[in-house]
């Protein structure tokens, strides 16, 4: 996935919006995998069940906190650990999604006028 040149023209909406329909199925897949990633953890870790394991792992991706107590050493350490990476995973899937529209915005203020 490569973007235009400096000197290369700004590209047209419709191939615009296929790029960003690109980025935002990348940044669903990441959200998605992360989102994986917390649900087992905490059915492993936590012992909860499939549903309480995806409300605490969206809550926490989302930035919102555990719902559920965690009683273990091991989930408390899970926890911890799945907060950490969900706080970079979030922000870097918000950045794939927005990376097409800052580099759009950017390269229509550096398109020289002929």
């Amino acid at each position: 996935m490569r973007f235009e040149k400096r000197h290369q023209p700004i590209l047209p909406v419709e191939r615009f919006l296929v790029r960003m329909l690109r980025y935002a199925l990348v940044s669903a897949a990441i959200i998605f995998i992360s989102l994986l990633i917390g649900v087992l953890g905490y059915r492993h870790f936590a012992g909860l069940g499939w549903v309480d394991s995806i409300l605490n792992a969206s809550f926490i991706l989302t930035g919102m906190g555990p719902v559920d107590p965690m009683k273990t050493n091991g989930a408390k350490l899970f926890a911890a650990a799945y907060a950490l990476f969900s706080g970079v995973i979030f922000l870097s899937a918000a950045a794939v999604l927005l990376s097409p529209v800052a580099h759009r915005v950017l390269h229509f203020c550096h398109v020289e006028e002929r």
